[in-house]
């Protein structure tokens, strides 16, 4: 067992060890091997591999020269018009060195970027197109201006299927020494939500405990709710017992330390396992949906919580919420 973050780690080195993004690669490394890229723009899920993909063109293009020829930045750090005026604009002024032309600048989470900075970009990206090429991640590309996103060649990640993070996280087992059962896999995935990088931090979380990693030691370390305590708490509810739902309810915050909006995603999930009517389970839906709302606007979450409950066993009685 290591002291290095897995992430960094096994981060894919070449084109071909990134999984589930078969399409963009595909893409993207055309390009690349034209050695000559236009702007690009990676938009996307957190943890499918676009900062990954970014680091894997540039070391394409420059091989060893790499590091002179690259920067980054965070935009979420620095998101200001400042940065974009002299960091950015600095770095894109000056040749290249080696045989490809320009340099790359990647600027990472780009949709953090405040509307002024993006403007100043826009002319940037224009002004340098000769000596420099931008690459922008962001998950949301709604929040880029449209003057940017025409200036780019726009790149659509997915969230990464379980056979793609299967795939990632047997060879990690198989490199230190980890054994994991199905269910514990299974656990993993629906805890991360398609990031693969969430679930190889927790990975390595279990690890650091046990190489023989179970779905028990994954609660253990996940401060989620279970599906199986929160489907005791909606079946307390539909047989309209609301006393034994509430006390339920208060043991999980409590006892296990889950937040109000993470049991509200977990309800949300286990509502389509009940069997009810399907109508039913929109209507109890939408009525979650009207509590995360409130939970989000800084109501106090138990309190809402249980007035969820309590639609959920007014919904068990009647039929509707």
């Amino acid at each position: 067992m290591t002291n290095e973050i897995w992430t960094e780690k096994y981060r894919p080195k070449k084109f071909e060890e990134v999984v589930g993004q078969e399409e963009v690669i595909k893409r993207v490394k055309s390009l690349v091997n034209s050695l000559n890229i236009p702007h690009l723009l990676f938009a996307g899920p957190a943890g499918t591999g676009k900062s990954t993909v970014a680091l894997i063109v540039v070391k394409e293009l420059f091989k060893e020269s790499w590091r002179e020829n690259y920067l980054e930045l965070n935009a979420s750090d620095e998101r200001g018009i400042d940065v974009i005026r002299q960091k950015v604009k600095d770095f894109a002024r000056t040749r290249a060195l080696g045989a490809v032309p320009f340099k790359v600048i990647f600027l990472d989470e780009a949709d953090a970027l405040t509307r002024e900075a993006q403007q100043a970009l826009r002319r940037t990206m224009e002004n340098f197109t000769n000596t420099c090429r931008f690459i922008l991640s962001c998950n949301y590309s709604s929040k880029i201006i449209d003057p940017i996103q025409s200036r780019c060649v726009v790149f659509r990640f997915q969230l990464l299927e379980k056979k793609s993070i299967k795939k990632r996280i047997d060879l990690i087992c198989a490199s230190e020494s980890l054994t994991i059962t199905p269910e514990a896999f299974d656990a993993l995935y629906e805890y991360s939500e398609g990031d693969c990088r969430r679930i190889i931090n927790l990975l390595q979380a279990t690890a650091s405990i046990s190489p023989n990693i179970t779905i028990d030691l994954i609660n253990t370390i996940v401060s989620q709710a279970k599906p199986t305590d929160v489907r005791i708490v909606l079946d307390y509810c539909l047989a309209g017992d609301f006393e034994n739902a509430r006390k339920k309810l208060l043991d999980i915050m409590l006892k296990d330390s889950v937040s109000g909006t993470d049991i509200i995603k977990a309800i949300q999930k286990e509502i389509w396992n009940l069997k009810i009517d399907e109508e039913l389970k929109v209507k109890l839906t939408e009525k979650t949906g009207e509590i995360e709302f409130r939970l989000v606007e800084g109501s106090d979450e138990f309190i809402q919580l249980e007035a969820l409950l309590a639609g959920f066993v007014l919904a068990g009685k009647k039929g509707k919420v």
